[in-house]
């Protein structure tokens, strides 16, 4: 590994651009990132700009028009994929609905998920289940954290009608990182398609989708990356697009003539997007893309996630009243775990309690525990002042 930046030496001084960290010892990152003051500024600036063009006109239009270019290029630089497969959108979800509802089902489909998928994914499936008469079955991914092959399980759960398998890089829930290029070539094999919830990798992991080999990647910048809440993306790659038809459409999505009518779609990511959105939002994006690629490269922040997961990992695990979902370090910034012979509502009242001591955590339902995220700025001693916190609640 390179040596580390300057400004990696001096985390307490790279901290002072998150006014959210001065105050309390955040863990979760995997909710929602805080936002650096660069990144509002940008917001505010550009919001002013606009206003002070336009708002509405040819000559903001134009620079709205550069911004939204900018933004995907430098979201598609993160990715190591073209700028032409991201599409634009809100968050993870209306990713995922876009990839999910523009495939053409038919009665007898099959659809696959994982039994660590959020219940947004769950949600759609259902409906489209109804509409559509297309079964859904899950296939128990939750038992290979520890041991097993995820490969295999999904390998052995796919049908000969299965159209789409929809799982997470990163789960969610217990922090299982997949091997997605290897179930990406199971998938393909079987000439399924794979929609992946990537909520919990991008901005914690470095990463190349074109390597990978995945067909649709929803992702947010309002968690890891720490942008603002409402602007997130899909990749789409482009050996699945003409597969993909648009569900919501407007202006943004289409080509139109010398009269202003539309005559086909764009035949880049935007054939996905709509109309006006909150342009701003995308401009924030981009500073906060850029305000973690000046702490160092995307290998040596996900190393130095990796670092301080397994700190906290091997802290907790040597508490007595403390059990780690995972029996090994963690691969990502997730780390779940339960409080030995906890009861109802244990969990719940841990959250409570860490965050009236200002530590900031998460409760997970199924499996019923907490999880803690940490990344590549988190002290160690935010980690320590943790670990007392909930080794005094589980002795009380």
């Amino acid at each position: 590994m390179t040596n580390l930046s300057a400004t990696q030496k001096n985390v307490h001084s790279y901290r002072e651009q998150f006014p959210a960290l001065a105050n309390k010892a955040y863990f979760n990152y995997g909710g929602q990132g805080p936002m650096p003051q660069g990144v509002m500024d940008a917001m505010t600036e550009t919001q002013a700009q606009i206003q002070n063009i336009g708002p509405f006109g040819n000559e903001v239009g134009r620079w709205i028009g550069l911004n939204v270019k900018a933004a995907k290029e430098a979201i598609a630089s993160d990715l190591n994929v073209a700028p032409t497969t991201i599409t634009l959108t809100e968050n993870v979800t209306v990713g995922c609905n876009i990839a999910m509802w523009g495939i053409e089902w038919h009665s007898g489909d099959h659809i696959l998920l994982s039994d660590c998928e959020h219940q947004g994914i769950i949600a759609i499936s259902q409906e489209i289940s109804r509409r559509f008469g297309v079964e859904v079955t899950t296939c128990p991914l939750m038992d290979t954290l520890n041991t097993g092959d995820p490969v295999e399980v999904i390998n052995q759960h796919l049908r000969p009608n299965t159209r789409l398998v929809v799982l997470s890089h990163i789960l969610w829930n217990t922090g299982q990182l997949l091997p997605l290029d290897k179930i990406a070539e199971v998938c393909r094999n079987n000439n399924s398609q794979i929609l992946v919830d990537a909520a919990q990798s991008v901005g914690a992991m470095p990463l190349n989708l074109d390597q990978l080999g995945v067909d649709f990647y929803a992702f947010t910048g309002h968690k890891w990356l720490c942008g603002p809440a409402g602007v997130g993306g899909l990749y789409v790659r482009p050996q699945a697009k003409a597969s993909l038809k648009p569900t919501f459409v407007g202006w943004r999505s289409v080509i139109l003539d010398d009269r202003n009518q539309p005559i086909d779609w764009n035949p880049d990511g935007s054939q996905y997007e709509v109309a006006t959105s909150d342009y701003p939002l995308y401009v924030g994006l981009k500073e906060a893309i850029a305000i973690h690629q000046q702490w160092g490269t995307a290998e040596q922040r996900y190393q130095q996630i990796c670092r301080h997961s397994e700190y906290l990992w091997r802290k907790l695990a040597a508490l007595p009243n403390v059990k780690c979902l995972r029996t090994s370090p963690p691969e990502c910034g997730l780390v779940s775990f339960q409080l030995v012979n906890q009861k109802p509502h244990t969990t719940l009242k841990l959250v409570q309690f860490l965050e009236s001591e200002r530590s900031f955590i998460r409760q997970i339902r199924d499996p019923d525990c907490v999880r803690a995220c940490v990344h590549y700025f988190t002290l160690e001693s935010e980690i320590d002042q943790l670990v007392e916190s909930v080794q005094r609640f589980s002795l009380a």
